[in-house]
């Protein structure tokens, strides 16, 4: 635990030796992580947007990350996770297996979200995080045209990328943020937990209301 803090308040400490040392495989490494997030289905939790605001801020403060290169490698990523996630809504949503390991409230809420959205919750559930796990099984499962999808999905994840990007791109060229990484970072995260934070709140509250 101890190791953890250190590493989370002195990121700039462990983090840019450790791109540096990767060298090209430090994209390799965050292309997957985006890929998964959507890809692969049972991997909602990983970080989506806070990664790309934070190599894009690295990338500001001259290490070995490039912005020019993170783009493309973000948005193929997406695309791509999209892309599989949609096929296995198509193809494999009935397994049993996958079943077993997909949360059913969260199908719940994606399918309940892509009825209320039609075909552009594929775009607005980019930016809803978890949920953009769901959104393109839902849109597979319920036999969404592929063209539209894919229209629908390159708008999506092109808004999503050019946003986290500028704007990590941007706050990582002012000094203060340079000086104070690990701190803007936990407050990302943070930031990032609120919704989910306030969602749980709001259904233990329900669940058990004050008297």
């Amino acid at each position: 635990m101890a190791n953890l803090i250190e590493i989370l308040t002195h990121l700039e400490d462990f983090i840019v030796p450790l791109l540096t040392t990767l060298g090209n495989w430090s994209y390799i490494t965050l292309f997957a992580v985006i890929f998964l997030e959507t890809g692969m289905v049972v991997f909602p939790f990983l970080p989506g947007e806070s990664l790309i605001f934070l190599a894009s801020t690295m990338a500001a403060t001259h290490t070995s990350l490039s912005i020019q290169v993170l783009v493309p490698v973000f948005f193929a990523a997406a695309v791509i996770g999209d892309t599989v996630n949609f096929e296995i809504g198509r193809h494999l949503i009935n397994l049993p297996w996958l079943q077993r390991h997909l949360p059913q409230d969260k199908q719940v809420k994606a399918q309940r979200f892509f009825a209320k959205y039609g075909s552009k919750a594929v775009m607005f559930g980019r930016f809803v995080p978890l949920i953009r796990t769901f959104v393109p099984l839902s849109a597979g499962a319920s036999k969404m045209a592929q063209k539209s999808f894919a229209l629908w999905n390159l708008l999506g994840v092109g808004i999503w990328v050019a946003v986290g990007c500028s704007l990590g791109y941007f706050f990582g060229s002012i000094s203060f943020v340079q000086d104070h990484l690990s701190l803007f970072f936990l407050g990302i995260l943070a930031c990032a937990l609120i919704p989910a934070a306030t969602i749980t709140l709001f259904k233990t509250l329900r669940r058990h209301p004050v008297a």
